[in-house]
């Protein structure tokens, strides 16, 4: 992939995730101040390549799942929990004002909803707290009854694959058809893994539509463990 492709995946990742709507060569072209043919040719070769679609005849682009890998594994900085940013700020303040340890679990997925707009969730001894329902299932991917229930279905088996696989990174990204279960529900599972007074294989992560801010998202979870393990040691 050329430095311009990648340039121009990255703007489509992340335009597509503001706009929930595929993203044209024009816009692009302003973007990058080349003629739309030159944008079109290119955006030709990421399709052929995979990394994109076309959803409708003569519409724009959106991400696919291995586009969005490319993206999460290619594009974002080395370490996402650096700076610190105000969402961040706010997250490390709930944290650490949280009192007693599942308040302190709960404060931070609570603050992760407010921030991410996705759904939050934590692992606390042996349960699992969601919370932001509401957020998923508003998202326009999920608007349909059968997208619905694909979603249900990764949520109701969530718990048991998370003892399964137990991810043992600090920050896993598990994208669309990568979760081993609910595999067509369009989600992405942004989690990571902390130690606690519960568990030293706790998690807190968030769950959204594979039309992600990623590099946002990313910063927010990975903060979010490394604030717990603090605040919980």
């Amino acid at each position: 992939m050329t430095t311009r492709q990648n340039q121009i995946l990255s703007a489509i990742v992340e335009q597509y995730a503001e706009v929930a709507s595929p993203v044209g060569s024009s816009l692009l072209a302003k973007v990058f101040d080349v003629s739309s043919a030159t944008i079109r040719a290119e955006m030709a070769e990421l399709e052929r390549l995979g990394y994109i679609n076309q959803p409708h005849t003569s519409a724009g682009r959106v991400p696919t799942d291995k586009g969005y890998r490319y993206y999460v594994n290619n594009m974002l900085p080395d370490n996402p929990s650096l700076p610190v940013g105000r969402g961040e700020q706010a997250l490390i303040s709930r944290v650490h004002g949280g009192g007693m340890p599942e308040r302190t679990i709960r404060n931070a997925v609570d603050t992760l909803v407010e921030l991410t707009h996705n759904l939050g969730l934590a692992t606390i001894g042996n349960q699992l707290y969601i919370s932001g329902l509401s957020n998923l299932f508003g998202q326009p991917e999920f608007l349909q009854a059968a997208e619905v229930q694909q979603v249900a279905r990764l949520l109701d088996n969530l718990e048991p694959w998370l003892r399964e696989t137990a991810p043992n990174e600090p920050l896993s990204v598990y994208i669309g058809t990568e979760n081993p279960i609910g595999r067509n529900a369009g989600c992405s599972l942004i989690i990571s893994r902390f130690q606690s007074s519960y568990s030293d294989r706790s998690y807190i992560g968030v769950l959204g539509p594979t039309r992600q801010s990623y590099r946002d998202v990313m910063m927010l979870v990975r903060r979010a463990g490394e604030e717990l393990q603090e605040a919980l040691a």
